[in-house]
């Protein structure tokens, strides 16, 4: 409250000191709000970064562990050993085999239950071949699954049931990498992609260039054998 007297230099001087006391009172009655609401806008802040970091973790962690790697052993049709090992993703719906050659090169084959395709990439090789799940594909894949969900990691196949399936590879029809979805994508992105389609056998005028041994959990074992079909 200002008090303002005009009848003496003395009341007047009182005035003015009772005015210097109200803006000086009102100056540090405002120092303390400003100082609360940095410190209440700084503590927020900490409370929103603290929150992000565990939403994320959060969220990245049980994916990174439903994932299940499965190996298996088996021995091809010569005798030697075939060594895989399989990431199953079952949030993905993806499994992903590593198949090593006798030779220790590795040829990826991924199996996309959701998109219902399979992709191969063979070693040494700058093409992707594709081709549309069927219905074996998917019991064979589905075992993967099952036995993954009771922690069993490592299978050593002794008796298996062996078949083989050839795959003619449309050359003419190439596929535009940009149009694959994850994990797809990852894979073939620096490669042509070509569709395949499952043939009754090369024919004695074509070479079958390449064979990729996939072995399953249950017991079955599928040589998948490659050639390019006429133009």
């Amino acid at each position: 409250m200002v008090r303002c007297w005009k009848n003496s230099e003395n009341r007047l001087e009182e005035a003015q000191c009772a005015d210097d006391d109200a803006a000086t009172s009102s100056r540090l009655s405002h120092f303390p709000h400003k100082a609360f609401w940095i410190s209440l806008s700084a503590s927020l802040l900490v409370v929103v970064i603290v929150l992000g970091l565990t939403g994320h973790l959060g969220l990245s962690q049980p994916h990174s562990e439903s994932l299940q790697i499965v190996r298996i052993t088996a021995p091809d049709q010569t005798g030697v050993l075939i060594n895989q090992s399989a990431i199953v993703d079952p949030q993905n719906d993806v499994v992903t085999f590593s198949v090593t050659s006798p030779t220790n090169q590795t040829s990826t084959v991924i199996f996309d239950i959701k998109h219902g395709l399979i992709c191969y990439k063979p070693v040494d090789q700058d093409s992707c071949f594709l081709r549309k799940m069927e219905k074996s594909d998917y019991n064979n894949v589905h075992s993967l699954f099952h036995e993954s969900t009771h922690k069993q990691t490592q299978f050593q196949l002794n008796e298996t049931r062996r078949q083989t399936e050839f795959l003619g590879v449309l050359a003419a029809s190439q596929v535009d990498v940009s149009t694959l979805e994850e994990p797809l994508l990852a894979l073939c992105q620096d490669s042509s992609v070509h569709w395949t389609r499952r043939v009754d056998g090369p024919g004695k005028q074509r070479l079958v260039y390449f064979c990729i041994d996939i072995c399953f959990p249950s017991n079955i074992c599928v040589s998948v054998c490659f050639y390019y079909l006429p133009e």
